[in-house]
């Protein structure tokens, strides 16, 4: 077995940086903000507290790692009523960033406690359509290709709803959705098993995430977020059968220990993530070398990290496990798989994945003057306690309390 000080060779290398060019990262206005679980939530003095903050937060990353153009933003918390989307493209372009996918939300107001596009009220389902809709004409003022949504539909009861009707109703709302889309735009179906519902969840798992989407139209796809999961669920499985299908619209990057999905990419299991990139490297290898088109984002809630220092965290274990992957020679491996040789097909992976691509990486690093370390010069710049600073005065002048003692 290979040791991690193994090395890339020339023509390894060069897959690496041609990868590394390629492969973009969109990080999320929320997680730059103070956000925690549904039981609370530890406040920290450099989050942001609007979105000017989360874009300049957000711009920060990208000079860093020169991999993360974009910010998906959340179209209740970022565009409150009244808010210019104008003005916030060209905040954005200010921080060296542009805004990247809407996210509706269906999930917070009161009217949604028996679900939104599932909800037997017909009123209600209309409500959340309409929102929906409101937020396809963000995305297209904003320049945005992708909507996604999440629902967080489904009943705690058996004998609530009719599972049959929901699903039928799902089908429709996602129909008249995928009907105001640009022809550039797409809508992602991203999927949950469980939580909040207790019974039944309405997208329960990427097959009812396919049907819907196959049922929404042409320019609907599946978002597989890693951590939206069994544990012993195979998310590479998922995501080859995705990709034969032409269905994988996107990603939301994460990890879990357990069920829900807010830990750092990679934190608990890195080679998960190395085995999903190698079926997308693998499935661009069965095409002449066309990558798939698939919107790669971050969805995190950093409660206990440093927001900035997370991000920047994930996005450099996204890079690392990417280059990784594409380490794997395709070639050989299809000799290996045709001749039956379990383990050389196997050890090819492992080598792959313990491989020390750091040197690489800093060199493609080095070719777009970005700092060798992106976490370390974060940390050398100054910027988190400038920003500590600058908005624990602001939260002074607002009135707004960040709790710091004991109860």
């Amino acid at each position: 077995m290979p040791s991690q000080t193994d090395q890339p060779n020339d023509r390894q290398a060069e897959r690496v940086l041609t990868a590394l060019d390629r492969f973009q990262i969109e990080t999320p206005s929320w997680a730059y903000a103070d956000t925690g679980t549904r039981f609370g939530k530890f406040t920290q003095p450099a989050a942001a507290i609007d979105l000017n903050d989360k874009l300049a937060d957000a711009g920060q990353v990208h000079r860093l790692t020169g991999c993360c153009p974009t910010v998906a933003v959340h179209v209740l918390w970022d565009f409150p009523e009244g808010s210019d989307p104008n003005r916030a493209m060209k905040q954005a372009e200010q921080c060296g960033v542009s805004i990247g996918s809407i996210n509706p939300n269906v999930f917070q107001n009161q009217c949604y406690k028996l679900g939104s596009f599932g909800n037997p009220d017909a009123e209600v389902r209309q409500a959340a359509i309409r929102h929906c809709m409101d937020s396809i004409e963000l995305a297209q003022q904003v320049g945005s290709r992708c909507i996604s949504p999440w629902f967080a539909d489904g009943t705690n009861y058996p004998g609530q709803d009719n599972i049959r009707s929901r699903k039928r109703r799902f089908t429709e709302g996602l129909q008249e959705l995928h009907q105001h889309l640009t022809d550039d735009q797409i809508l992602l179906v991203e999927y949950k098993p469980f939580e909040p519902a207790f019974y039944q969840t309405d997208i329960a798992d990427w097959g009812m995430a396919f049907l819907l989407a196959k049922s929404a139209g042409p320019q609907a796809r599946v978002l597989v977020d890693t951590g939206h999961h069994y544990l012993t669920q195979n998310i590479e499985q998922i995501v080859a059968w995705l990709l034969d299908e032409q269905m994988l619209g996107g990603f939301h990057f994460n990890d879990r220990r357990y069920a829900d999905d807010d830990l750092t990419l990679g934190s608990i299991d890195p080679y998960q993530v190395f085995r999903i990139f190698h079926e997308i490297h693998s499935y661009a290898f069965d095409h002449d070398g066309e990558s798939p088109e698939i919107a790669y984002m971050v969805d995190q809630s950093h409660n206990l990290k440093p927001k900035l220092e997370a991000m920047i965290q994930t996005v450099m274990v996204a890079q690392e496990l990417y280059a990784k992957a594409a380490l794997v020679d395709h070639a050989v491996l299809s000799v290996y798989q045709t001749m039956g040789d379990i383990v050389a097909a196997e050890r090819l992976l492992q080598r792959a994945f313990m491989t020390d691509v750091t040197d690489t990486i800093v060199s493609w690093r080095r070719q777009r003057d970005l700092p060798d370390d992106p976490l370390e010069a974060l940390r050398a710049s100054g910027y988190v306690e400038q920003a500590s600073q600058e908005r624990s005065e602001r939260r002074r002048a607002l009135g707004i309390q960040q709790s710091s003692s004991y109860a």
